[in-house]
């Protein structure tokens, strides 16, 4: 079963913007600068997006300098795909049973 959490989690992936974002940070730490630059969004608006990956515990952050570093956290990936790689276990046990009404 999903718990709330990952429900936040899929919440945060659910944006387009947020999942190009997700997938920038699979491959390399960047900053608002470089994600202005590879996604073309605001700045004011990648800020909000990188928020809410952060407090569904998606993005850490690392300050340099005047910078501040974003990188995606494998571990909560991880934890997701766990979660939904047992929901896919339990239809496919599932398969073929129902209920009578």
């Amino acid at each position: 079963m999903v718990t709330s959490v990952d429900s936040d989690v899929l919440k945060a992936l659910s944006d387009p913007l947020r999942m190009q974002i997700v997938r920038l940070l699979a491959r390399e730490a960047l900053c608002t600068t470089h994600l202005v630059e590879e996604t073309g969004a605001r700045q004011t608006n990648l800020s909000n997006h990188l928020k809410a990956l952060r407090d569904a515990g998606l993005v850490d952050t690392e300050p340099c300098g005047r910078f501040t570093y974003y990188s995606l956290r494998p571990e909560a990936v991880e934890a997701l795909a766990g979660e939904l790689a047992k929901l896919a276990a339990t239809a496919r046990e599932a398969a073929g049973r129902k209920r009578s009404c």
